[in-house]
């Protein structure tokens, strides 16, 4: 009930302070955790393990917040602090008037910075949404370089009788060479590691040690050069973890994953254990001002640098920081056993007020890690702040996430918009092309195969089929039906399911993951300049443009066939125009060989009723015109059907002639008659 409410490294603090009280008591002098013991034996286990289960996603999408929070809060925290300790020092009286400003300054640099041990103590235990703990938390572990060099910097300039203005600048820009080059040193080590376990598989015993040794070798490598070891550490465990896993056995995985957790956990506890006791144990000299100022400030730094800074990260963020976040990002930034160490290491030939700066840390420590840790639980459940899920995400999220990445890779590249998803899509390509081959062994190096690991686990089933059902000597290649031939009464009834294990169902869920979404391939990159042409395209098109074409013509021959051609002029029309020019509708003399377009007069009033109509000028037929037809002007002929195999349009048929098929004149007024009935046909077959 008491770990509900206090976290625990306020309980282990305590246990710290009560063993230091025994051991004072009894007249012994307590141990002090000394510097070189914690920076070499037990931080980088607890960097180690942050650093190789870092969740990458949230961490990458949100780089540029947890970046500006590290280096410019962690900045504005040092300078602010410095500057107003500076100033309660020149007012606050004798005992503190002979601090200059470099020694402040250096003070605000130590306690400045959030302490990750003492973040991951509180935060895993709130059960925090991912959004705000990898920002505290992540802030919390690149703010190591800007630590280490304002440190080493006014430490440094402690001990010139001159600051010049290319002292301040080979500063600043050793603050570039601490941070890349710890990551380049984590770097290369990881690519070491992921190239040794390529050949560890007839050694599978020392997989894990390779693991620990590369990443220990790269903190050391670091911290021998000035650099920033907690960020080799993590850029080491980043960079080995994925091609590592590829190429290690599924035992040596698991063993890697809590001996890691272990080793973590047992630091964490000798870290906070070992400040309670040093509390005790160690010589402290307490002055009022500057103690209070120094929590009073640290609260005020933190409070106004998270306000200003997240104003202006809000203008680039699509997902916006609200207060409420913005509040438990600012009450969350806990001080912890770096500040101490990074206190204690200081010289008392140039630091006399070591002691001072000891107490106003251990100070700002108990008050961050109690007060706020303990009451951090409660203002989070009192501001509803959202917490993290605990159930895992469906393979059918992660598929789809997968394909939105995708999507929006695209969309990118489409709208010449080259943000993080283009990157990272790039990087992918380039790892998966090159980087895999020669990191990854054998056919591992390509992503596993549902098939290949269906015969695995059908082989483990059968050989636990074998060891089990007690059957005898069987050939190899025998089948599962033979098997239960051989030996039916030994299986069951009904078949029981054996129950998956937490390994081998996460390693089914990351199997389906990089095989049941595969996008397709069609071009090498997405780079909109430099697309190439499909071979098949053109084909395509031109195919597509033939068949539009051929629609079109047998259109419009439709069209031609069916459709008068123009609008037919009124009888009256039709009659004026010919009596006013009548050679110009007759026959040419070579009108026997033209077409004769034939028509049923179904309706004359709608076009679509139309069909195949005979209409023909006066002496088509090669006989001169009579005065009769003269006067009638057009005559429309009704078509005979046509015997099969002839052409309906274009054969003149047998009943062409005028005595036959005459009728009145269609375009006439025909005046006065009743209307048709239903039934009957609009012209007799009589008439």
């Amino acid at each position: 009930s008491v770990s509900s409410i206090v976290p625990e490294s306020c309980l282990l603090i305590v246990v710290g302070l009560l063993v230091g009280g025994l051991i004072k008591g009894v007249g012994e002098k307590p141990p002090i955790l000394k510097s070189d013991i914690f920076f070499l034996f037990l931080l980088p286990p607890i960097i180690l393990d942050a650093g190789y289960f870092l969740p990458l996603r949230p961490f990458t999408e949100n780089l540029g917040t947890i970046l500006i929070f590290a280096v410019v809060g962690t900045l504005w925290n040092a300078f602010f602090l410095g500057g107003l300790m500076y100033a309660v020092c020149q007012l606050g009286g004798p005992g503190l008037n002979h601090i200059g400003l470099l020694a402040n300054l250096l003070f605000g640099s130590i306690i400045s910075a959030v302490d990750p041990v003492a973040v991951l103590a509180v935060f895993e235990e709130i059960h925090i949404n991912e959004l705000l703990h990898i920002l505290v938390f992540g802030e919390s572990l690149l703010n190591d370089a800007v630590t280490v060099v304002l440190y080493h910097l006014f430490e440094e300039f402690a001990n010139f009788e001159q600051v010049t203005i290319l002292d301040i600048i080979l500063g600043f820009l050793s603050f570039f060479v601490v941070s890349l080059g710890g990551v380049l040193v984590g770097v290369i080590y990881g690519v070491i590691a992921a190239f040794t376990s390529r050949f560890t598989s007839h050694i599978r015993v020392i997989e894990p040690l390779f693991v620990f040794l590369y990443s220990y070798m790269a903190y050391l490598s670091a911290e021998l050069f000035h650099l920033s070891g907690i960020m080799a550490l993590i850029a080491a465990g980043v960079v080995m973890r994925p091609y590592v896993e590829a190429n290690i056995s599924h035992k040596s995985h698991t063993t890697i994953k809590y001996f890691l957790k272990m080793w973590s956990s047992v630091s964490e506890t000798l870290i906070f254990i070992f400040l309670g006791v040093s509390t005790v144990a160690g010589h402290h000299y307490w002055n009022w001002t500057f103690v209070i100022s120094t929590l009073f400030f640290c609260l005020i730094a933190r409070v106004l640098g998270v306000l200003v800074l997240t104003w202006f990260i809000n203008k680039f963020r699509i997902v916006k920081l609200t207060p409420k976040d913005q509040f438990i990002i600012a009450y969350g930034g806990l001080r912890g056993a770096i500040a101490f160490s990074l206190g204690y290491l200081l010289d008392y030939e140039h630091f006399s007020m070591r002691d001072m700066f000891l107490t106003a840390i251990i100070t700002v420590i108990f008050f961050t890690v109690f007060v706020q840790g303990m009451t951090i639980r409660p203002l989070v459940d009192l501001l509803a702040v959202k917490k993290k899920q605990e159930t895992k995400r469906s393979i059918n999220e992660e598929i789809h996430t997968q394909f939105l990445d995708h999507l929006l890779t695209g969309i990118e590249d489409i709208c010449g918009h080259y943000g993080h998803h283009h990157w990272k899509d790039k990087l992918n390509r380039f790892n998966k092309k090159y980087v895999k081959k020669c990191l990854i062994a054998g056919e591992r190096s390509k992503e596993p195969q549902l098939i290949a690991f269906y015969h695995k686990m059908e082989m483990k089933q059968a050989i636990e089929l074998v060891e089990s059902g007690g059957i005898g000597k069987i050939p190899s290649a025998v089948s599962t039906v033979s098997i239960q031939n051989i030996n039916p009464q030994t299986l069951p009834l009904e078949r029981v399911l054996p129950a998956l294990s937490k390994d081998k169902e996460e390693e089914i869920r990351k199997i389906l993951r990089t095989n049941l979404q595969k996008t397709r391939q069609r071009l090498r990159s997405y780079n909109r300049h430099t697309l190439v042409a499909d071979p098949y395209e053109e084909a395509w098109n031109q195919m597509l443009l033939r068949r539009q074409k051929a629609r079109q013509l047998e259109q419009k021959m439709n069209n031609y066939l069916t459709v008068p051609a123009h609008r037919l002029d009124s009888p009256t029309m039709s009659r004026a125009r010919i009596g006013s020019d009548p050679l110009a509708y007759e026959p040419k003399e070579d009108s026997e060989n033209l077409p004769i377009i034939t028509i049923d007069p179904a309706s004359p009033q709608s076009p679509e009723s139309v069909d195949l109509m005979s209409e023909e000028p006066k002496g088509c037929s090669g006989l001169p015109p009579s005065p009769e037809e003269d006067e009638e002007g057009l005559v429309m002929r009704v078509k005979e059907p046509s015997s099969p195999g002839t052409d309906d349009v274009f054969t003149p048929g047998t009943s062409d002639s005028p005595s036959n098929q005459r009728m009145l004149r269609c375009l006439s007024d025909p005046g006065p008659r009743p209307e048709p009935e239903e039934g009957e046909p609009f012209i007799p077959k009589g008439q």
